[in-house]
């Protein structure tokens, strides 16, 4: 059978109740090491539940931005996942849906309110 072969792809999303700070942007910084491990918490959590679960293998958080008037902070992450033959194409606009459906149509993710608007899956 042919080997599986680890596949990328991208995740962002707004958060309203953060508040974008410049220690957000920088790798090491304390509050961008706690902001990661909370958002990686979160996000393997949902695609762990969703149909390409069995083959996702994590998300990394690859940076916060601000947002609107450094009101919000948007969070980029590359996720990965093990294609072979016993799964179907990578479908990012199913995924999408599920994420939506599973983050209250893109309004909640654990405590922190998302920007309807703002979720993006892109394989």
């Amino acid at each position: 059978s042919p080997e599986a072969v680890t596949e990328h792809f991208t995740l962002n999303f707004t958060i309203t109740n953060l508040m974008f700070t410049t220690d957000l942007q920088t790798p090491n910084s304390r509050k961008f090491r706690s902001a990661e491990k909370i958002m990686k918490h979160y996000t393997d959590s949902l695609l762990q539940k969703s149909s390409i679960g069995p083959h996702f293998t994590g998300c990394k958080v690859t940076g916060f931005r601000s947002g609107r008037h450094g009101e919000d902070t948007k969070v980029d992450a590359v996720c990965s996942y093990k294609d072979n033959a016993s799964l179907a194409r990578f479908d990012r606009e199913k995924l999408y849906q599920e994420l939506s459906t599973m983050t209250n149509n893109v309004t909640k993710l654990g405590h922190y309110s998302l920007d309807r608007s703002s979720l993006y899956v892109d394989g």
